[in-house]
């Protein structure tokens, strides 16, 4: 599979990662998958694979906080508690 290297964000206190932008693509180098440059073209076996693999992350600032996300998440449970 081919892999994608990603720059960004890391949330220290949720461990979640903020992707900012592709800095790299690697390639796997086989005939069996259809993102590598050696994927015969037309090739239409089921067996190929068709997605890239897991996402590499490279952490270039990390904050101290919650990402924006679980921010919100904690604020719409507070939000349900304070009505009950």
């Amino acid at each position: 599979m081919v892999w994608r290297i990603f720059e960004g964000t890391r949330w220290t206190r949720c461990g979640h990662f903020q992707r900012h932008l592709v800095i790299a693509i690697v390639d796997c180098n086989t005939t069996h998958c259809e993102r590598s440059v050696y994927h015969p073209r037309g090739c239409r076996a089921p067996t190929c694979a068709r997605n890239y693999g897991p996402e590499i992350q490279r952490d270039v600032d990390s904050v101290d906080e919650y990402c924006w996300a679980c921010r919100a998440a904690e604020e719409r449970a507070a939000r349900g508690s304070s009505l009950r």
